[in-house]
């Protein structure tokens, strides 16, 4: 997968957010600057439409006619005015105007409904040119002192100007927001990117705290930036666990191929020893075969030592689509493994009694919950005075089912008993090796009940007798 730069992509979308933003300011100004100065340029019309008003004067003739008296025009060069009487009468125009009024209004497009007094806007093209016309009707009295109040003459006044310089103002305006916001976006990205830069540092630095860490050196020490900073805080906590985890799992790893290989030497040594004792010198048939004997049986146990490690092994690899779906009757594999056991129990003269509740079924895969009974069972007979019992009780409590193993053995003393389920760890070395223990047995059980969620703890006192207790979760039990 291509690598990509969130940094990157943050700035990049906050842009064109901000562009779209931008764009969308520069819209709503070209329509308020265009309505402004068009609103100016219509007063700007009505205006000098009025001073051409102004200049309708009297004809001085008998028929009471009006005129356009030329010195009172003035007008720029490029604009353009026509004014007619009642009658149609063109009374002034000029030089620019070109075609009849009539004909000018009727191809131009009007810009919105007549006004009170009927004065009316709209554009049109007089040679190329786009103008904004006024159409406005006007009213002059001619001899108001001798025709008692004059005589009424309407006039209508036709009066242009080209739109360009309108177009140009508004284009001016809109071009400075749209420069100004291409600026404020400009800076917007140099401050993000600095910004940015800043902000992303603690996370720099972590990372560089974390690339220090080796299987040799696990030393991982996160800078307080990225402890202080709420978005970093929760994975500062989760590379803290896991390194942590990592650490005791190497250890661990470390710590069980140490103790394999010092079980491993002690046994060849014992058989290497025991076979240069009977090649010292001639020797019997039955001093042979008693050398040999004791060589079988240091042999024997270093297959015990394997199979309990590859067990422990087996037990502790996330195979979770097979176990997490299993559950185990525990009464019946007690009885099952108590019946594997008979024949060691009725030799020891120690009977196994199973009481408590019959219908519990816990959260554990058969086989490996029976594993789990066997090493208990076995070291409870294994540490058990003749004539003793075994008892286990089966009990529920609340969403657990709870499992005691008590013995009336010699006792663990206090300072062993945190170490009881650490790999190869034997309290009594020598009783150890004359029942056949190799140290792992425990081990197994906390893998196991470790696995399913459960937990097991052992209470202890010497010359009084053991109790393991396990709690497993109840079968159906959410």
């Amino acid at each position: 997968m291509k690598s990509y730069s969130i940094a990157r992509r943050l700035i990049l979308t906050v842009l064109l957010i901000e562009l779209v933003a931008a764009l969308c300011v520069t819209g709503v100004a070209l329509v308020y600057e265009q309505h402004t100065h068009f609103r100016s340029f219509d007063v700007l019309l009505r205006g000098r439409a009025d001073s051409m008003l102004g200049a309708v004067q009297d004809a001085e003739d008998a028929g009471d006619n009006v005129m356009l008296d030329g010195t009172e025009t003035t007008v720029p060069a490029d604009d353009l005015y026509e004014v007619l009487d009642a009658s149609g009468r063109v009374l002034g125009r000029s030089a620019n105007w070109t075609g009849s009024a009539t004909n000018v209004a009727n191809r131009g497009i009007k810009t919105g409904a007549p006004g009170p007094d009927g004065t009316m806007y709209f554009q049109t093209e007089i040679k190329g040119r786009t103008y904004r016309v006024i159409q406005m009707q006007g009213l002059r009295i001619v001899d108001p002192g001798d025709k008692g109040g004059g005589v009424r003459r309407y006039v209508t006044i036709y009066y242009g100007s080209s739109v360009k310089r309108v177009w140009r103002a508004v284009l001016r305006a809109v071009g400075f927001y749209a420069i100004s916001n291409l600026l404020v976006l400009a800076c917007i990205a140099i401050v993000m990117l600095w910004l940015l830069n800043r902000g992303l540092g603690p996370l720099r630095e972590l990372a560089y705290s974390a690339s220090k860490v080796s299987v040799t050196s696990w030393g991982f020490v996160p800078p307080e930036d990225a402890r202080a900073t709420r978005e970093l805080a929760p994975l500062v906590i989760a590379l803290e666990s896991v390194l942590k985890g990592l650490e005791r799992s190497f250890e661990q790893q470390k710590r069980f191929v140490g103790d394999a290989a010092h079980e491993l030497k002690t046994g060849v040594a014992v058989v290497k020893s025991s076979l240069q004792l009977v090649a010292m010198k001639q020797r019997s048939v039955e001093e042979f075969q008693a050398g040999l004997t004791r060589c079988l049986a240091d042999c024997e146990r270093m297959e015990t030592i394997v199979a309990q490690m590859l067990t422990l092994a087996r037990v502790e690899e996330a195979d979770e689509s097979r176990d997490a779906t299993g559950t185990s009757d525990v009464f019946r594999c007690l009885r099952e493994v108590t019946q594997e056991l008979e024949t060691m129990a009725e030799a020891s003269g120690i009977p196994i009694l199973i009481y408590g509740d019959e219908e519990l079924r816990v959260d554990a895969e058969p086989e490996q919950f029976k594993l789990l009974c066997t090493n208990l069972l076995m070291n409870a007979l294994q540490h058990s005075p003749a004539d003793s019992a075994i008892r286990v009780d089966v009990r529920r409590e609340g969403s657990h089912a709870a499992i005691r193993i008590r013995d009336d053995g010699d006792g663990i003393a206090p300072e062993y008993l945190p170490h009881l389920f650490e790999r190869f760890f034997r309290s009594d070395p020598s009783r150890s090796r004359k029942t056949g223990g190799t140290g792992l047995g425990l081990a197994i059980c906390k893998a196991v009940v470790d696995k399913f969620g459960g937990t097991i703890e052992i209470e202890s006192q010497v010359n009084a007798g053991t109790t393991v207790i396990v709690q497993f979760p109840v079968a159906g039990v959410a």
